[in-house]
């Protein structure tokens, strides 16, 4: 509705925007470069970050980046998932057939990986997202698949990716000292601050094929408060902000428009 009357070709805030448009904060860059550097090296590595503030913009962007001709990523996102599954899972996204019983499946998986590195000379990315919800029992396989041969290397890299929860309530408690000792990055993706905030929408509006002005400095100031840097709630309230502008007739958002649009028009409590 609005894309017309703001001249934009594409609309801006919204979750399918290419990779290569996306925008990346410092933080989003270093923590790329260290799951580069977790990839290469076949590390245990894991990522936190409160919700909304870009886990999955960052696996589509390290899934994207890593070269096709020497990796096989594979990726499991299960708020439910036992060992049995787990492993059914991965060997699903190998084109193999999971057996029964949980062992057999593990020796298989690790065959083929052992195959895979061995005689296709590809190294094996395994990303595990939302693994705040998953049980501990579950989280020991990632850790028993990387005892092999007698510890002298690891068979892939492990990468888990969850919600700041994953680390505070679950990783850096005594019962999971075993996997904790494991693990080998550590990163934690941050808020947006004020002046990245500002950066953030105006790569979205410059994906979007806008070539005016359309947030007063003011408005800016507004979205920031809101979201708190929150780049989810940011797309939430930019959307919301420009239907509501294109509604008004208004081509110019400025504070009191944003204002309006948080109080009238989300929905309040668990809103964004």
């Amino acid at each position: 509705m609005y894309k017309e009357f703001f001249g934009m070709e594409h609309t801006p805030f919204v979750r399918n925007v290419p990779v290569d448009k996306l925008y990346e904060s410092v933080a989003m860059h270093e923590t790329l470069a260290r799951l580069s550097h977790a990839a290469e090296n076949q590390l245990f590595a894991v990522v936190t970050a409160d919700s909304g503030c870009g886990k999955s913009t960052l696996i589509r962007r390290f899934c994207e980046e890593l070269p096709k001709n020497e990796y096989i990523v594979l990726y499991l996102s299960d708020s439910k998932l036992t060992p049995r599954w787990l492993y059914k899972g991965l060997l699903d996204q190998l084109g193999l057939e999971a057996s029964i019983n949980r062992g057999e499946s593990k020796t298989k998986l690790q065959q083929q990986i052992a195959y895979i590195r061995g005689v296709q000379h590809k190294n094996v990315v395994c990303i595990l997202d939302e693994a705040h919800l998953i049980e501990k029992e579950t989280l020991e396989e990632f850790r028993f698949l990387l005892n092999y041969n007698y510890d002298s290397m690891s068979p892939m890299a492990i990468v888990l990716v969850g919600q700041t929860e994953l680390w505070e309530n679950k990783l850096k408690y005594q019962r999971y000292e075993a996997i904790r000792q494991r693990i080998e990055i550590y990163c934690s993706l941050p808020h947006l601050d004020r002046a990245e905030t500002e950066r953030y929408i105006q790569s979205h509006l410059d994906y979007s094929g806008c070539g005016q002005e359309i947030f007063t400095t003011k408005a800016l100031d507004e979205i920031y408060q809101t979201s708190t840097g929150i780049p989810r709630m940011i797309n939430r309230v930019c959307e919301k902000s420009l239907l509501y502008a294109y509604q008004q007739r208004k081509r110019l958002i400025d504070d009191h428009m944003v204002k309006y649009v948080t109080e009238h028009e989300m929905i309040r409590g668990n809103q964004f």
